[in-house]
């Protein structure tokens, strides 16, 4: 017998499993849909084990290259990448259970194994033990995601030229690696493969570090890498990846070679469209690929709905859980929002952290805005100092008119934890003027941006 569901999701990453949940708040009957993460790439082998490999590395840098500052002194100092593998696990582990409770809570039935669509309404799912299932949904979201893109005629072999997968799962580090791309995989990765002792060396494309950032960010961020002993190549073309022996050589495009035990390449992804049966049910593709949607995630097909990696270029977990959320309340007829993609937040945990949202100073010119601009040092604020953290600076641009807010751009100590203070100022329409004369307390480092924010309007008070 087919079972009937009010809502079906394929895929259960911070998209689909978040789109769940609030379905079934809703009063919806829900069964999701998810072959091998429960919890999607972003809890098993992404950004949250990154984070805890990443918090290893910042304290392996502290103990090895600042503990004469801090006041410490030792002998013979271990670091056991292993013990920082296997915690980072333990979280990764922590939260992937924590995805289960809560689909029990909320009674969402969990079919482990691969969806196919076989018609607008109905699901043939392959179980991964072995057996067989077909679901009816009255409404369907597609929560796939999406998989790390490859060079043309350069294979992931899981070995010696790998993805960021292979990174999180390993154990083992190697002594050279080559990364491919200057974004924040590639940034966060170098961060934890240099403090563990690994010669590490970045290849980019586009003429800086962190290429869709403000220029003034990447050129803090290239400084503290170089700083660290990171090496990279910005402007630089790969044209080949070849595997040589026990090695990988990476010729360039002037012809030159570069030899390492591995390369990481992290330069984009693609959405995973295939063999998910949207033929069968008429869904339309756009020209990058992704599953065309409308402002609310609904698909050509009116009782399917595209969520997450594989319906955005905007490859951010919070992005596919706020696109999860207004999906869910469509269907269900709640009021929801219009995300406006360009200002949502946008982070990389790189040392120095990187956090921005909005308008460039140069595209909100382009954009035709006329524009002022505040920016404010973090070796002028008091909390930083303490911290020891003195690089970096926050910039407003706000629009000269109506002092509405239009970006903010962010390279300096937690300043991904700083951002939703802006971001939430930008949608709730306050000036710059407003957050200046919010009182900050002291001493934080958010009082930089109540100090960028004075600068939008006339001049910061501590410099």
């Amino acid at each position: 017998m087919t079972d009937q569901y009010d809502v079906a999701i394929l895929g259960a990453g911070p998209g689909g499993y978040v789109a769940a949940i609030r379905a079934a708040q809703l009063g919806q009957r829900v069964a999701i849909i998810e072959k091998k993460y429960i919890g999607g790439v972003c809890l098993n082998v992404g950004c949250i084990p990154t984070k805890a490999l990443l918090k290893n590395a910042e304290l392996a840098h502290t103990l090895q290259h600042r503990a004469r500052e801090f006041g410490f002194s030792f002998d013979n100092l271990k670091l056991d990448y292993g013990k920082a593998f296997k915690r980072s696990r333990q979280v990764s582990n922590r939260l992937v259970k924590g995805v289960g409770f809560l689909m029990r809570k909320n009674k969402i039935d969990v079919f482990e194994g691969a969806g196919r669509l076989t018609g607008p309404e109905s699901l043939h799912i392959t179980l991964n033990d072995g057996g067989e299932k077909t679901i009816a949904a009255r409404n369907i979201i597609i929560a796939t995601g999406a998989r790390p893109r490859t060079l043309p005629g350069v294979d992931f072999d899981g070995e010696r030229i790998i993805s960021y997968v292979e990174s999180i799962t390993s154990d083992k580090l190697p002594e050279k690696v080559i990364v491919i791309g200057g974004g924040a995989i590639g940034m966060e990765f170098a961060y934890i493969w240099i403090n563990y002792g690994v010669d590490v060396t970045i290849l980019e494309m586009l003429p800086h570090l962190l290429p869709n950032e403000e220029p003034e960010i990447s050129l803090v961020l290239e400084k503290a890498y170089k700083k660290l002993g990171v090496k990279f190549s910005t402007g630089t073309r790969v044209e080949s990846v070849k595997k040589s022996g026990s090695r990988v050589e990476v010729v360039l495009q002037d012809g030159t070679s570069l030899e390492a035990d591995q390369v990481l390449l992290a330069i984009n992804f693609q959405p995973n469209v295939e063999n998910l049966g949207l033929e069968t049910a008429g869904i339309q593709l756009t020209s990058s690929g992704n599953i065309a949607i409308d402002e609310n995630m609904r698909t050509n097909v009116p009782n399917i709905y595209a969520i997450g990696d594989v319906a955005t270029n905007y490859r951010l977990a919070h992005i596919a859980s706020a696109m999860g959320i207004v999906a869910a309340e469509t269907i269900t007829g709640q009021d929801t929002v219009t995300l406006d993609y360009k200002m949502l937040p946008r982070c990389t945990y790189s040392v120095p952290q990187v956090a921005s949202f909005g308008y460039t100073e140069s595209q909100a010119k382009e954009a035709g805005y006329e524009i002022k601009v505040g920016q404010f040092p973090f070796q002028a604020n008091g909390k930083a100092l303490g911290m020891g953290e003195r690089d970096g600076f926050v910039k407003i641009v706000a629009d000269a008119k109506y002092g509405e807010i239009l970006g903010a751009h962010m390279v300096g100590p937690d300043v991904t934890e700083l951002l939703p203070e802006l971001t939430m100022a930008h949608h709730a329409e306050l000036t710059a003027e407003e957050i200046a004369r919010n009182v900050h307390a002291h001493p934080t480092l958010s009082e930089a941006l109540m100090e960028a924010a004075h600068g939008v309007e006339g001049e910061p008070i501590h410099i």
